[in-house]
């Protein structure tokens, strides 16, 4: 198209040309493509000045190869700033690719170009819906969207595809309708229902008695603007339109269908109306989409009669609104209202509790007031008492003191005194007696108190004591009854023998009349006594029942027993299982520990073996140091040139040992000595610094240790060994000792006995 504008330019030649109506004409009769291909060539100058003939033009339908290049014209997208930012909008992520992912494979199932999972028509539709939701963020991604995206990806690449689709969501409407809150489909359902009551006013009426909603049906058209619903030739024929006149068309065509099927769809009930839109309503117009454009265009559209529905319905969602405003105003009130009220409720009941623990708390304060007062009664009536018997007994003493005088009175006061004494140890003797009874009966009564059943079983037994006393209540009244009847009998028979006293002065007919009232009451007297003895059996039938009922009770409550002593079995066979585990895991603790401690016995007992072994093999050498000693005392003494040379050498050896001594007192070697069952074989060594030194210098003197620290450490010739053994005088003489006298052997066996830990604690070093 361009290098078609540019040759055209070059050339100076126009073929279309605005100057009459025979042009026009001509132009009309032009090839199509020649036709399109200038109109987009010089598409400013069509828009301004031939925007009727445009009209006519899209109306009849824009060729297939132009549709691309129009639509962008047609809403302005050709340059968009949008268009170099969706490289880096495919980069990003967007929250909605899970509903887009979803969606895309129920976008033109059937169309070759979207067919197939992981298709290039669904990637491109993924990518263009993907970008939108990333630029406006408040739309994000809505069902219906993907159709319009579908057909602009049908007719054009990606980018120039996502220029379109973001053009006509901010000029054409789309961006209200695909909204969370959808405010503009509502608003285009509300215009669309008013244009089918004033145009269609029959078939309005049929549509409210079947409940057949206007958005039941109406809802798809405009969000894909017909595409679900036509199939593709006579949609993207719609679409044309659309792209030049906006959602007019939607409400054209919407009509047109309505009107073209009325008389069908009044004979439907609402299920076959749903029905007839799905399947008949979009294959009507397959063969000739012209027929449609035309009918839709004969349809009466009034864009004043649209924007005075538009402020009613802005008018109508604002009182709506508000009223949702007030009614959650009211909600809100009315649940501080309830909050208030279950606080009072609350309050209230606390109040109630109150009084009523106050009326408790005075009735309390009153009984313990009455309580109290006749303590106070009691006590003033002890006090008076008391004042009494002080008089009597002031009045007493008086007498007495009075009466002092006389000794035979005296006597007698006296004896009376002791018989008073007598007769009341008397009355105490049977006072304990009966107290004792008293105790027995009590404990007697604990007894049969503790044999008693429980509380539950008491009250049983106190409806059965009801019971009893009720049945007792009918025998006494009974009872009563059959007494009177008696008494009444025998008045009658009193009052008979009276009248019988003189039967012989009467007539004969007298006297069958008293025969005969005689044999009634004897009648009269076997009728009570049967009475009495059917009184008696029924009585006996109560007795029977009750002991009957007290038997059933006492089974019930043996089988009570029964299940409690059950219940009891199960629990104490459950705690023996749990005290069974618990013996189980004692054993096997027992055997653990037993184990470790033949262990700890047996590790024992071999360190034991092995100091036994150490100090055998120490003893041995102390011995064998001994018979050296010896030895050397008896084989003589050496020169006194090579024992001087020889003792500087052993001095300077003995610094070095002294030396290292102190390094490894230094590092406290004998903290860690090994010990079997806390006693340590070589403890005693283990003194203070001076003791330790001391003994060092003593240790190095003596002539046994020098010659077994000479067969350990320095092995000399046997001369030199000799020399070492029989230092300990030589080295007197060298220093200038005069104590020459030889040892004594006890004090040496002594010495070496004292010797041998030092002995050990020399190997010790040298090792």
């Amino acid at each position: 198209m361009r290098s078609m504008n540019g040759s055209r330019r070059n050339s100076g030649s126009s073929l279309v040309s605005s100057s009459s109506a025979s042009s026009n004409l001509s132009h009309l009769e032009e090839d199509t493509w020649i036709l399109w291909g200038r109109i987009v060539n010089e598409w400013d100058e069509w828009r301004k000045k031939k925007e009727k003939l445009l009209k006519e033009l899209i109306r009849k339908g824009i060729p297939h190869h132009f549709r691309a290049i129009v639509w962008q014209l047609l809403c302005s997208a050709t340059d968009m700033p949008v268009k170099n930012q969706y490289s880096e909008l495919l980069k990003m992520s967007s929250p909605c690719e899970k509903l887009i992912r979803r969606d895309i494979a129920r976008t033109y199932p059937e169309h070759e170009f979207f067919k197939g999972q992981d298709s290039l028509g669904q990637e491109v539709l993924f990518n263009v819906m993907k970008a939108y939701s990333l630029v406006d963020r408040e739309v994000g991604y809505c069902q219906g969207s993907a159709f319009i995206v579908g057909l602009l990806l049908m007719q054009m690449p990606e980018e120039e595809a996502f220029c379109v689709f973001v053009r006509l969501m901010q000029e054409y409407r789309l961006r209200e309708l695909f909204k969370p809150s959808m405010a503009e489909l509502g608003l285009c359902i509300y215009q669309f229902e008013y244009m089918l009551q004033e145009q269609l006013p029959e078939l309005n009426i049929h549509f409210r008695s079947q409940s057949f909603l206007t958005s039941m049906y109406s809802s798809s058209w405009f969000l894909t603007l017909f595409l679900t619903t036509f199939p593709l030739p006579v949609a993207t024929r719609v679409f044309d339109i659309f792209m030049y006149e906006g959602l007019e068309i939607i409400f054209r065509v919407g009509m047109a269908l309505l009107q073209f099927n009325q008389a069908e769809l009044m004979q439907l009930d609402m299920e076959g109306m749903s029905q007839y839109f799905q399947k008949v309503i979009p294959h009507q117009f397959d063969s000739c989409p012209d027929k449609l454009i035309l009918k839709a265009y004969q349809v009466k559209y009034n864009p004043k009669k649209m924007k005075r529905l538009e402020k009613e319905y802005a008018a109508i969602k604002n009182k709506e609104m508000e009223e949702q405003i007030e009614i959650k105003r009211l909600r809100t009130e009315n649940r501080l209202l309830k909050q208030r009220i279950e606080t009072l409720e609350k309050e209230s009941a606390a109040l109630a509790d109150r009084l009523i623990q106050g009326q408790v708390t005075r009735a309390q304060e009153a009984e313990e007031n009455y309580i109290i007062k006749r303590e106070l009664a009691v006590v003033k009536q002890q006090c008076s008492s008391a004042t009494e018997n002080l008089q009597k007994a002031q009045s007493t003493i008086q007498q007495l003191q009075d009466q002092q005088g006389n000794p035979r009175f005296t006597e007698e006061f006296v004896n009376h005194l002791e018989t008073e004494l007598e007769q009341s140890r008397l009355r105490e003797t049977e006072t304990l007696g009966a107290l004792k009874e008293m105790q027995d009966k009590v404990l007697d009564m604990e007894k049969k108190n503790s044999s008693l059943p429980d509380e539950n079983n008491v009250a049983r037994l106190q409806e059965e004591l009801k019971a009893l006393k009720v049945r007792e209540v009918a025998a006494l009244s009974s009872l009563k009854d059959l007494q009177l009847q008696v008494k009444d009998l025998n008045d009658s028979w009193q009052a008979h023998l009276s009248r019988t006293g003189g039967r012989w002065k009467e007539s004969p007919r007298k006297n069958t009349m008293n025969d005969l009232q005689d044999e009634l009451m004897t009648i009269r007297l076997r009728e009570a006594q049967a009475q009495a003895d059917l009184r008696e059996l029924r009585q006996r039938l109560v007795e029977l029942e009750t002991q009957d009922q007290i038997h059933s009770n006492l089974l019930n409550r043996m089988e009570q027993e029964c299940l409690g002593l059950q219940e009891k079995l199960q629990y104490l066979t459950a705690q023996n299982k749990g005290l069974q585990t618990q013996l189980s895991e004692t054993k096997r603790k027992h055997a653990e520990s037993e184990c470790k401690s033949k262990e700890e016995v047996m590790a024992v007992r071999l360190r034991e073996a092995d100091s036994m072994a150490a100090v055998a093999e120490m003893r041995q050498r102390i011995a064998e140091l001994e018979i050296q000693r010896e030895e050397g005392m008896i084989q003589g003494q050496l020169n006194n040139s090579d024992s001087s040379q020889y003792i500087r050498e052993l001095k300077d050896q003995i610094d070095e040992l002294k030396a290292e001594i102190r390094l490894m007192k230094g590092q406290k070697p004998f903290e860690d000595s090994m010990g079997f069952d806390g006693i340590h074989i070589v403890s005693h060594l283990a003194v203070d610094e001076d003791s330790l030194h001391s003994s060092d210098e003593e240790l190095l003197t003596n002539p046994m240790v020098v010659g077994a620290l000479q067969d350990v450490l320095y092995p000399l010739s046997p001369c030199s060994a000799h020399f070492l053994r029989g230092m300990k005088s030589s080295g007197k003489e060298s220093d200038g000792s005069t104590d020459s006298e030889p040892e004594d052997p006890t004090s040496t066996v002594e010495a070496d006995s004292e010797m041998e830990p030092q002995i050990i604690f020399g190997e010790t070093l040298s090792k």
